[in-house]
């Protein structure tokens, strides 16, 4: 299989200050959402990851990851706003 990922260019989309606020709760609560569903399919944590035993080193709360995986989490987030207002979408902030 040759997978040649092309996902939506979103390099001029500038986000809001209030939008990148917003980028690090999505990244959290994307952590809570990832571990809620490895928890419920029988994973624990465990030092190193071992897909045998189901053991993660990430199965902790969002503050206690390390900065890349909060990274990692924090880019899918700040694609996801980018890709909506390329997509034409408005993101209002409650008033």
């Amino acid at each position: 299989m040759n997978y040649d990922p092309q996902p939506i260019d979103t390099s001029n989309v500038q986000l809001a200050d209030d939008l990148l606020q917003l980028t690090e709760i999505l990244a959290e609560n994307a952590h809570d959402v990832w571990a809620r569903q490895r928890l419920s399919d029988g994973w624990t944590w465990g030092e190193t990851r071992d897909d045998t035993v189901k053991h993660h080193p990430c199965l902790v709360p969002y503050d206690q990851l390390n900065d890349s995986e909060k990274q990692y989490d924090r880019n899918a987030a700040l694609e996801t706003l980018k890709l909506i207002l390329a997509r034409g979408y408005q993101i209002v902030p409650p008033s």
